[in-house]
């Protein structure tokens, strides 16, 4: 089950496709379950139960956890999906006989116990590199590694225990070292890319990039489909990452378009924008670019990696054996979805890894969600409902503290635009609060409390200004919290969707007056993190 620091990525990709498609962009976002490799194959003999089984049930609770919270793609798969698992063999075909795939005789763990191979999860030890204690065989958790399983110091077989002994085994690997010049192209040619992506990269480069084994002895995956591999499967990681390619020629067959798949693999023109968490970096800008190279075909390599940084929780990482964290089913049964949509990327770890606590969720909830963004929108609508029988006010000209409200509204789609842009989600977000408080000043300011029993005419063109401005919110607050965009809208009692506008509208005074909203109820309540830890306990 995800945690929060593995959904933040699904919820990146939400928030970024939704404000595309606002701008009017041509976007297929795909993703999927990623069911092969060892970690599903060591829960289900733990659990005594198949991997397909287990991840069929897997894979309707995660579909059903995305349309809770909102999360919208245009193909939600899975890797066992008969699509992917064809496309991966022909992919890997194609590849061998391009001359980049090699078989080699390599010695690895072997429980004589348990009568077979340890690769990836079935085996734990000390990290060679940070000396954690349970580094597992394919990647250290604490300094986040790629590892391979003889590197471990005192290796454990995580089923019995026992010390495995080293046994020859034949496998398949890709020639990596052959791309290290098209990787620095690459790599020199996107300098979009963040930093810390960058960084990354350009340290495996300069340590020299190295064979990379295709396949493994574990029995659950795709059958390796290179001559006399039989018994082997494709390593989860060279498999999961052509999901995106596989999940969007799935989607072009679901919309009656079977070709269409390719305009978004072979022009050049598209941008191809990937979420994904630091530790998963060398996967997308290196190893998926590599196999893409490998077919000698015009696929679109990766345009954008935006990789965050860990999210912890009160300082620490996220073990459920320990109860530290929160993970996405859980948080449905302490808040809203919209409430984690709103915290999640007020703390997106852009640069830095975040720290989750209950009193910063409280804090966010309750002072910038609850107080700033709520209040502004349920004092403008209860004003205009109470006061002006729900019609939206004539006015009067405006005076300079209107205009300077106008600007603002008029200034939030290029200007929030760009740091949307810019995979800045955290400040675009900010940005959008910030707005709501000036309207908050704005209505202080004015006071047409007070005002609309000595000057009508100026409580009047204050409230006509809020109501735009509570539609300027309701559009740029969409992709980050959808379902409270769409009750703002149906308040303002305007027509269509709040997900049907376009992003430039929002900066448009477009309520007429004479247009009359909805009844108004409050948006959002606070919430008591002290409550919520109490009942965790």
């Amino acid at each position: 089950m995800p945690h929060l620091g593995t959904f933040i990525h699904l919820l990146s990709a939400d928030v970024f496709s939704r404000y595309l498609r606002l701008k009017g962009e041509e976007v297929v976002s795909v993703t999927g379950s990623d069911e092969h490799g060892t970690p599903i194959e060591v829960e289900a003999i733990k659990k005594g139960v198949s991997p397909k089984q287990l991840t069929d049930e897997y894979h309707e609770i995660i579909c059903s956890l995305l349309e809770k919270y909102g999360i919208r793609f245009d193909n939600y798969t899975r890797t066992e999906n008969p699509i992917h698992i064809k496309f991966v063999q022909d992919f890997y075909r194609k590849v061998y006989e391009n001359g980049y795939v090699f078989q080699r005789t390599v010695r690895l763990p072997y429980c004589v116990k348990c009568d077979r191979f340890l690769p990836d999860r079935f085996i734990e030890g000390i990290c060679p590199y940070c000396a954690y204690e349970a580094a597992r065989g394919d990647q250290c958790d604490s300094c986040g590694r790629v590892l391979d399983p003889l590197d471990l110091k005192e290796p454990k077989c995580i089923f019995c225990g026992g010390q495995p002994i080293a046994k020859d085994s034949s496998h398949w690997f890709l020639d990596l070292p052959k791309f290290s010049q098209q990787i620095k192209q690459y790599l020199d040619s996107n300098k979009q890319l963040p930093e810390n992506a960058l960084n990354f990269s350009y340290r495996w480069l300069e340590e020299g990039l190295k064979p990379r084994a295709l396949t493994r002895d574990n029995k659950w995956g795709i059958p390796s489909p290179f001559p006399n591999s039989e018994n082997k499967t494709i390593y989860v990681w060279f498999e999961a990452v052509l999901g995106y390619v596989s999940a969007t020629i799935e989607w072009a067959r679901r919309v009656g378009e079977p070709d269409l798949w390719l305009e978004f693999w072979n022009d050049q023109h598209v941008k191809g924008v990937y979420f994904i968490g630091k530790d998963n970096i060398p996967f997308h800008t290196i190893i998926f670019p590599a196999l893409l190279l490998a077919t000698k075909e015009k696929y679109v390599l990766p345009w954008q990696v935006s990789s965050t940084e860990f999210i912890l929780y009160e300082g620490e990482k996220f073990s459920k054996s320990r109860r530290k964290g929160v993970w996405v089913d859980e948080a449905l049964e302490i808040a809203d979805p919209d409430y984690w949509r709103f915290m999640l990327m007020a703390i997106r770890p852009e640069t830095r890894d975040a720290n989750f606590t209950w009193r910063e969720f409280e804090s966010h909830i309750n002072s910038e969600l609850n107080d700033v963004i709520g209040n502004f929108i349920h004092r403008t609508l209860t004003f205009v409902d109470t006061h002006f029988k729900g019609i939206v006010p004539e006015f009067s000209k405006f005076e300079e503290v209107d205009k300077q409200l106008i600007q603002e509204i008029e200034r939030s789609p290029s200007r929030i635009g760009e740091l949307m842009q810019e995979f800045e989600f955290r400040d675009a977000l900010n940005t959008i609060v910030e707005l709501a408080r000036k309207g908050n000043h704005y209505l202080s300011v004015r006071e047409p409390w007070h005002k609309v029993k000595t000057d009508l005419s100026m409580a009047s063109k204050t409230l006509y200004l809020a109501v735009q401005l509570a539609r300027t919110l309701a559009i740029l607050l969409e992709p980050f919290i959808p379902f409270a965009a769409e009750e703002v809208w149906r308040q303002l009692n305007l027509p269509g969707s709040v997900h049907e506008q376009k992003w430039e509208s929002s900066g448009e005074l477009a309520v007429k007056v004479g247009h009359r909203i909805n009844k108004p109820t409050p948006l959002f309540h606070k919430i008591d993190a002290s409550r919520i830890t109490k009942n965790r306990r």
